[in-house]
Formats: C-alpha cells, sequence, structure tokens
C-alpha cells in the first residue's frame, strides 16, 4: 500500500469572496430616503449595474445627486460585507458601514432608525 505523506499531498484551495448586492427592499429603502431628504438637499438616487466586475465588490451600487451640483455627489457599492460610502467629485472614501441604512444615513440622517429594522 503507498504512503502519502504531507509533502505529496496538494491542498488546492478557491476562495470566493463574499459580496452583497443591492435588493429590492434596499432599493424601496433608497426612494423613501430620497424622499425624506429632499429638504435636507438630497436631488434624486439610482441604483446602477458596473460592467466591470471585481471580485468582493458587488455589481450593483447608488449614486446619490445633491443640489449643490449636477455631478453625483456620492457613491455607496458594498465590498465585501460592509457597505462604502465614497465622495463621487472627489473620489475619497467616506466610511465603512454595517448596513446599507447606516449608509445612507451617514449621508444625511433622515431616516428614523428602529431597533429590529433590518436593511442591510
Amino acid at each position: 500500500m503507498p504512503r502519502i505523506t504531507a509533502s505529496s499531498q496538494q491542498h488546492t484551495c478557491q476562495i470566493i469572496p463574499f459580496q452583497m448586492e443591492i435588493t429590492s427592499r434596499q432599493q424601496a429603502y433608497l426612494t423613501r430616503w430620497v424622499q425624506a431628504a429632499q429638504p435636507m438637499g438630497i436631488c434624486d438616487a439610482d441604483v446602477f449595474v458596473s460592467e466591470q466586475k471585481q471580485a468582493g465588490i458587488s455589481a450593483g451600487y447608488v449614486v446619490v445627486w445633491v443640489r449643490e451640483t449636477p455631478d453625483p455627489a456620492y457613491q455607496i457599492y458594498c465590498h465585501g460585507n460592509r457597505w462604502i460610502v465614497m465622495d463621487a467629485i472627489r473620489d475619497n472614501k467616506l466610511g465603512s458601514f454595517n448596513t446599507f441604512a447606516d449608509a445612507l444615513n451617514m449621508i444625511r440622517p433622515v431616516m428614523p432608525r428602529e431597533q429590529g429594522i433590518v436593511a442591510a
């Protein structure tokens, strides 16, 4: 019977990065957030799908416009299990959050935060 040694064994491991996508529930939350944030300068927001796929980064992302500029002001996307908020004008990372609601709240805190609400 052949003897198997540690040096003769080959282990291959394929790592599949975890990534979240924007759900219909989050899109509905985004719509309510935009309506609530309009008096605070938010003009619009929309969900787009990136043509470039990157491991661990969601294909869908949110772009937020404010009344001060015609260009998008913020971008929100998921990296792994964290929601990233970017300054879309200066391309700076503004924060990393556990939930989609927390990411929107960083931009404009207009939605009531209830215990037990799930808008991850």
